[in-house]
């Protein structure tokens, strides 16, 4: 496959502000195994090889084993996960999948997050699963290919 085009130049300020948005994200204070755990998750459900490439790579080059990068399309079965983790996937689903729910990302969902990350980290989970949504959608449409990494 080839991809359509890249955005780079002829959206270099929308480029320059998702970067900076991956900035924020990459120094809160959620652990960089999570937000690896999430990224690869949502890109998963989303279809994007280039992504679930690239933070699955990301993953294994800080530290993750094979076995919870193999599970993490089945995390509620796999007992490879903390609470933690497991509360920031559901959260990731939900927002991804708000149309599956009419009342979008459910309360126990949420409460769960809530009960395990502080404000601060619960709002940086929000911006990581925006974000990844917003990557797989623009590597979706734009056909980008799973490359080495």
């Amino acid at each position: 496959m080839q991809p359509r085009m890249s955005i780079r130049k002829p959206a270099a300020e929308g480029y320059k502000a998702m970067l900076a948005l991956e900035g924020y994200i990459n120094a809160s204070g959620v652990p960089h195994a999570t937000l690896n755990l999430v990224r690869l998750r949502v890109s998963q459900i989303n279809g994007c090889a280039f992504c679930v490439r690239m933070h699955a790579a990301e993953a294994k080059e800080g530290g993750e084993t094979d076995e919870r990068l193999w599970s993490v399309a089945a995390w509620r079965e796999a007992p490879f996960y903390t609470d933690e983790e497991r509360a920031a996937l559901a959260l990731a689903e939900s927002a991804t999948r708000i149309a599956d729910d009419p009342a979008g990302v459910p309360d126990d969902v949420w409460n769960d997050a809530a009960d395990h990350y502080a404000e601060a980290d619960l709002a940086a989970l929000v911006m990581t699963i925006a974000a990844i949504n917003a990557w797989n959608r623009i590597n979706v449409t734009l056909r980008n290919p799973a490359a080495s990494h």
